[in-house]
């Protein structure tokens, strides 16, 4: 299973992205496949954080419209929403001490967590942060 961060959902959204078209196009597939694919609900609230941001967007996205891609990314049938259970905080106490993660980066780790306790294959991010979990593939489908 492919799960998608943050800043992919939000170069899928903004079209004022240089990212734009191809996030767009990548998700889309996604979400037009049969094949399941996630998104860390970490990854759906930081989304409205940053597409919402006046200091990051002028102007930023309207949150009722934020929440519309939400939707409209939930009505994918082969969707999973990745959220913490059972066995999450083992991964995340062996991810953050194998890393020595601490301060921001603990969000990325949450991230990966989700991921791997999820039995994701492949989080497709720009974020280079990643690569502190090398038990998590990442790819950037931007690039590819």
């Amino acid at each position: 299973m492919i799960a998608v961060d943050t800043n992919i959902l939000v170069y899928a959204h903004r079209e004022d992205s240089p990212w734009h078209e191809r996030a767009h196009q990548e998700v889309t597939t996604l979400a037009n496949s049969e094949k399941p694919w996630a998104i860390p609900w970490p990854c759906l609230h930081e989304f409205l954080a940053i597409a919402t941001h006046p200091k990051i967007y002028q102007p930023p996205t309207p949150l009722a419209i934020a929440l519309d891609a939400l939707s409209a990314w939930q009505t994918s049938p082969a969707l999973r929403l990745l959220g913490e259970g059972p066995g999450y905080f083992e991964k995340l106490r062996e991810l953050a001490l194998t890393g020595k993660i601490r301060g921001p980066k603990i969000h990325d780790a949450r991230i990966a967590s989700l991921c791997l306790n999820h039995g994701v294959r492949e989080l497709w991010t720009a974020d280079r942060d990643f690569t502190s979990f090398p038990t998590l593939r990442c790819l950037n489908p931007l690039l590819s």
